[in-house]
Order: structure tokens, then C-alpha cells, then sequence
């Protein structure tokens, strides 16, 4: 390639993510007018925009305007965004804080991560039933199983945060207890996704493979952290700020490398750095961390436009639409019946379960990442992702229209004044996952 044809092949990347981040701006601004998290618009236009080109042009032509060239770069970036950004959220599920009660907690995450555990297994019970191959794709039954159940167990922290502090409920009964059940659910949804992407590798040695390549991802992970921890690196810290920040993007960035090399996909080992960062002797890196992820936020438009074109335009032909109602319908009852039972079993009041049942029904981005990993891992077809991210949007948007719900009814039963916080619309800032 001479270098008028690398002239060229860089001006259409350069366009390509313009537009990408384009129809970001787009999406975000169509969820603030819905009065929806930003991030159901940025996924919405993301995932569709590829199918949508397709439908109005044949073929030649959006090869013409995102070919597999530009693809890949695009494919490059939308991975590392997400890289970056799982720093950030792994970040998160690691701090830890003020919460409810032992037994709270304990009868919330019991009832909010049991129950769709076992919607996952009747949603593979309807897809083994319908004996569609395309859907169910050839992993092992155990890998598939296991996936499919953490797919439907995961309720997104970002996004719940951001939906509490902008609804005044951070502070709330329902609001910590909330969040701490959360932060339990997804830490066990990455061990059951672990061994599930181990699982798909059907035989001793593949999962002998994934064990080593968790081992060494862990192993690097610790490194960083003992680096982290010493004198030097935190006065670094404190003086170079964003090259403190770039050096933790290189390390989560070689990680997940490393740890995908190995036969582990790339989120994990991001996951594992992101989680190594965490504790009271690791304070002073918050801010490089978020820094990390604020760059990899920035490039998940890209990720989304990319599972788009590579997963969904096959898809779109070959999902029932029994697959996609049952996801939805199966989805929506393990989360919120799970959450109602569970909070209600902690000893709170009806009304405070249905608020939690419906903020465990948050799923956000970090089900995308789950979809991701298990579509990269060949354990989901790509016609059940496009059903469970539909699943996922749905429970995402929901989730602050069933909040006003549950404060104006108990407002007419006189239980609960009118106020900012039972009318504050849910979040519109950028970036809310």
C-alpha cells in the first residue's frame, strides 16, 4: 500500500468514526428527549445503524461505504473503548460501601440473581424446544447453559448509580441496597462468565487453557497492583496525573491482550486489572482509573456500531420473534419478581420491593459486554444476542417509568408527598451506562 492509498484508507476511517460518534450525539440526544439514559439512545443507534444501511442499499454499495479495511480499524478501536472502560467498571465493583444489612443483602442478591438464573434456563428450554440450530448454535449444553443464565442475572452498576443519583435515591433504603446487591451480582456474574467462556472450549485442555490464561491475567493484574502500591508510583500519581493515566490504560490494555492470546477473551483480563485497582491503599489511583475508562466511554459508540454490522445484519432474518418476546417476558420476570421476593424476604415494605425489583431490572451496557464475550467465545448465536440485547434495552428504559409508576400510586395513597425526587426524570448526563 503506496502512500496515497494509506492517505486515503485513514481519511475513511476518520470518517467512518465521525460518523460513528455522530450518530452518538444523535442517539443521546433522542434518549433526553424520551427522558431515557443517554446510553439506551448511543446503543440503540449504534447496533441498528448497520442494518438499517443495509436494508436501504444493497450490498456493493455499503461495502463501498464501510469496507472490511475500515472495519477492522473500527472493530480495533470499538475493542479497546470497551477495554478501557471495563477498567473503569471493574474499578467500581471493587470500592465497595455504606449498604443495608447482612440479612438484607443477603435474601436481595439470593432472590434478584436465583430467579433469573433460572429464567436463563427456561429460555434455553424454549430454544432447545423451537430445535432451531441457527439460535442455538453448537456449543456444549453446559457452556451454553451457564451463559445464557449470566446473560440474564446482570444488572448494569453504572447505569443503576446514575439512575439513583439523579432520582435522589442514593442515599435511600432502596437505593443502597440496591446498589450493594448489584455489586455482589455482577462480581458473581464474572465467575460464572469465566467459566462459561472456559466451558465453551468443549475439552479438558481447552479449559486447562482458559484456567492458565486466568492464572497468568491474574498474575499480571497483581504485579500491577504491588507496582501501584509502591512509593514512587503514587507520587507519580500525584504529579502526572494523565501519564499516570496512560500507564494504566498500556497495562489493561497488555492484559487483555495477553490474557485473549492465551484462549480468555480480552474482557476479562481488563476486569482483573480494573479490579486489582481497588481498596483503601489504591485511593489515590481513582483518578487516573477514571480518566481510563471517561477515554474508553468515549470510543464505545464504536463498539456498538460494530457489533451491529458483524453480528446483527445476519440476525436480524433468523430471530423468532417467539425468541425475542420470550427473552423479554422471561428477562423482565426473573429481575423483577427476583428483586421484589428477595427485598421483601430482607424485611422491607411492598412498595420499597417494587422500587428495587425495578431497578434490578437495569441492565445497560455491561450486558452488551456480556453478550459480547459470549458471542466472541462462539457460545451465543448471533440471532439470541440480538434477542437479549432487545431484552437488554427494554429493561433499561423501563426501569424510571416504572419508578414514576410506584411513586404516583403511592402518592394517591397518601403514603409519599410529591417531590423533586419522585419527579426527577431518569439520567440524561452523558455517559450514564
Amino acid at each position: 500500500m503506496n502512500i496515497s492509498e494509506l492517505l486515503s484508507h485513514a481519511l475513511h476511517v476518520i470518517a467512518a468514526l465521525a460518523v460513528v460518534l455522530l450518530l452518538a450525539v444523535m442517539g443521546r440526544a433522542g434518549a433526553r428527549w424520551l427522558r431515557q439514559p443517554e446510553v439506551v439512545g448511543e446503543v440503540t443507534a449504534g447496533v441498528l445503524i448497520g442494518p438499517v444501511v443495509l436494508a436501504l442499499a444493497d450490498r456493493e454499495l455499503f461495502d463501498t461505504l464501510l469496507p472490511p479495511s475500515v472495519l477492522t480499524v473500527l472493530k480495533l478501536l470499538g475493542q479497546t473503548g470497551l477495554v478501557l472502560y471495563l477498567v473503569g467498571l471493574a474499578h467500581n465493583l471493587g470500592l465497595g460501601s455504606d449498604g443495608p444489612s447482612k440479612r438484607t443483602l443477603s435474601a436481595l442478591v439470593a432472590g434478584a440473581f436465583a430467579l433469573p438464573l433460572v429464567t436463563g434456563l427456561l429460555l434455553v428450554g424454549v430454544i432447545e424446544v423451537s430445535d432451531d440450530a441457527v439460535v442455538r448454535g453448537e456449543a456444549s449444553l453446559p457452556a451454553f447453559l451457564l451463559m445464557v443464565a449470566v446473560a440474564m442475572s446482570i444488572t448494569a452498576v453504572p447505569v443503576l448509580s446514575r439512575i439513583l443519583s439523579d432520582r435522589g435515591m442514593s442515599d435511600s433504603l432502596e437505593g443502597r441496597s440496591s446498589l450493594a446487591a448489584t455489586v455482589a451480582m455482577d462480581g458473581l456474574g464474572w465467575i460464572m462468565l469465566t467459566l462459561a467462556i472456559g466451558l465453551g472450549a468443549g475439552n479438558l485442555s481447552g479449559l486447562g487453557e482458559s484456567g492458565i490464561a486466568l492464572l497468568v491475567g491474574g498474575g499480571c493484574a497483581l504485579l500491577l497492583r504491588m507496582g501501584l502500591r509502591t512509593g514512587p508510583a503514587r507520587r507519580l500519581c500525584v504529579r502526572m496525573p494523565r501519564t499516570s493515566a496512560a500507564l494504566v490504560g498500556a497495562a489493561a490494555l497488555g492484559t487483555a491482550l495477553l490474557t485473549e492470546h492465551l484462549g480468555m477473551t480480552a474482557i476479562v483480563g481488563a476486569a482483573l486489572v480494573g479490579l486489582a485497582i481497588t481498596g483503601d491503599t489504591m485511593a489515590v489511583w481513582a483518578g487516573p482509573v477514571a480518566s481510563v475508562s471517561r477515554a474508553g466511554r468515549a470510543l464505545t459508540p464504536v463498539f456498538f456500531v460494530v457489533t451491529g454490522v458483524t453480528v446483527l445484519i445476519g440476525a436480524f432474518s433468523a430471530a423468532p420473534w417467539l425468541l425475542i418476546a420470550a427473552a423479554l417476558v422471561l428477562g423482565c420476570a426473573g429481575k423483577l419478581a427476583g428483586g421484589y421476593i428477595g427485598a421483601r424476604l430482607g424485611g422491607m415494605s411492598r412498595a420499597s420491593a417494587c422500587r428495587v425489583g425495578a431497578l434490578m431490572n437495569t441492565r445497560g451496557l455491561t450486558e452488551l459486554i456480556v453478550l459480547e464475550a459470549g458471542h466472541r467465545a462462539g457460545i451465543l448465536s448471533a440471532p439470541l444476542v440480538l434477542a437479549l440485547i432487545v431484552m437488554a434495552l427494554a429493561t433499561t428504559a423501563m426501569t424510571g417509568p416504572l419508578l414514576s409508576l410506584i411513586d404516583r400510586a403511592e402518592r394517591r395513597r397518601g403514603m409519599v408527598p410529591a417531590g423533586p425526587a419522585a419527579l426527577r426524570p431518569v439520567p440524561t448526563e452523558s455517559g450514564s451506562r
